[in-house]
Formats: structure tokens, C-alpha cells, sequence
């Protein structure tokens, strides 16, 4: 297995756990090409401080547990809560506040990059609404 593939299903198990304590708009992209020192990052949205610290926690439980026992060579923002950064060497996990998501807008940063599909299972009301949608 690549190491982009083994970053890859890593961040499929991170982006499930922070998707399980109601972060939102998480993406991921592939950024080998442009950058030497990491393969992918994910970008999650959380609404509140505490939330973005659950959410930190709660994907640093999930890497270790399910992910081979991963855990972050290092951790920024933890203090403040409004931008948590851990970094895993070959992947990086941005978990931001609304706030700072919108000002820094990460994405604009890596739209040229390839998005990697999480596999986040879309949520029971998505669904109910895409089907009300087709029905009109």
C-alpha cells in the first residue's frame, strides 16, 4: 500500500469521526503534487470552541484506535480552539471554527489539488431533502 493510500484511509477514519460529533464541510485533497512535506489534509468546520476541541479529540481517539495506534507528531491551537492543527507527517488535520474556515478559506489554497472522496455516508435529513427535491 502507497503512503498516500495509507493517509488517505486515515483520514477516511478521521473524517468519520469528526463527522460523528457534527463537524461539517470536510473535504480533504491530495497535495503531492504542490507540497514536498505532507501528501493530504482534511479541513473540518466546527460551530464553537468546544466543538472544535470534541472534534480534535474525538479524531486523535479514532487514529489511535482504529488507525494502527496514529497519534500526531504534533498539536497547535488547542489553547485558543479556533484552528487545531495536528500534524501526522504524512497528512495534516485542520479543524477550524467557522470563522477562521471562512477568513483563511484553505480551499482557495488547494483547489488545484485533486479532492479525495471521505465516504462520509450523506446524513438521514441530506437525503430526505434530495428526495423532496426530485419529487418537485
Amino acid at each position: 500500500m502507497s503512503a498516500l493510500q495509507s493517509s488517505i484511509d486515515a483520514l477516511r477514519l478521521a473524517a468519520a469521526a469528526a463527522d460523528r460529533v457534527k463537524a461539517t464541510d470536510i473535504v480533504a485533497f491530495d497535495v503531492t503534487g504542490p507540497i514536498a512535506i505532507t501528501d493530504a489534509m482534511l479541513i473540518a468546520t466546527a460551530s464553537s470552541e468546544r466543538q472544535v476541541l470534541a472534534v480534535a479529540e474525538e479524531v486523535e481517539k479514532e487514529l489511535y484506535t482504529k488507525g494502527g495506534k496514529l497519534e500526531p507528531r504534533s498539536r497547535e491551537g488547542l489553547e485558543e480552539a479556533r484552528w487545531v492543527l495536528l500534524d501526522y507527517g504524512d497528512f495534516v488535520i485542520h479543524i477550524m471554527h467557522e470563522e477562521e474556515r471562512e477568513y483563511y478559506d484553505l480551499e482557495r489554497l488547494w483547489k488545484d489539488c485533486p479532492q479525495i472522496d471521505l465516504q462520509i455516508p450523506a446524513a438521514p435529513d441530506d437525503a430526505k431533502a434530495n428526495i423532496s427535491a426530485d419529487n418537485d
